[in-house]
């Protein structure tokens, strides 16, 4: 018998959506808006700035001439259909470990849609102290943050005690 597709992890895919429409609005806004590298000073240690991210993570490879965009998509792509198969496999009460899946596939899409849109991602949160900046980054990069930490969060937290017997 088939499993009802709301039993399974796949119930959190709204928290994708919401990511996505989140991260893709500013993003145009951002894009539309801001000039390039140019900083509008909200705080003493925040900025927001337009900026382009031609790599990953702290622009890793971002100068290796245009090989890593695909790279990068084809990571993107592969991490969200894995993620996507172990929410389907999953039970939709394993809220923590959905909601992290969820929040990184979404966050891996939202950059994905950039690189495939711009051939790099939009960057727009400028966090600094003094003359160290953070790099720059966008609400996607923290989707994706959250979720690993939610992961890493749960690897430390007991086993759930019906599970606990049966292992026995």
């Amino acid at each position: 018998m088939k499993t009802p597709i709301f039993s399974t992890g796949l119930r959190w895919l709204w928290l994708t959506v919401l990511v996505l429409i989140l991260d893709i609005a500013i993003k145009q806004y951002v894009y539309q808006n801001f000039r390039l590298y140019v900083p509008i000073e909200v705080t003493s240690f925040f900025n927001l700035m337009y900026a382009q991210n031609f790599g990953a993570a702290f622009s890793f490879l971002a100068d290796k001439g245009g090989w890593q965009r695909w790279f990068f998509a084809g990571i993107a792509i592969a991490i969200s259909v894995i993620l996507i198969v172990m929410m389907y496999r999953q039970s939709a009460a394993k809220r923590l470990s959905n909601i992290a899946y969820a929040l990184i596939i979404g966050g891996a899409i939202g950059n994905l849609i950039d690189r495939l849109m711009h051939g790099f991602v939009i960057d727009y949160l400028d966090f600094y102290v003094g003359n160290w900046h953070w790099p720059t980054f966008n609400l996607a990069d923290m989707a994706i943050c959250v979720g690993a930490a939610l992961i890493i969060f749960e690897s430390f937290l007991p086993e759930n005690k019906s599970q606990a017997k049966q292992a026995k």
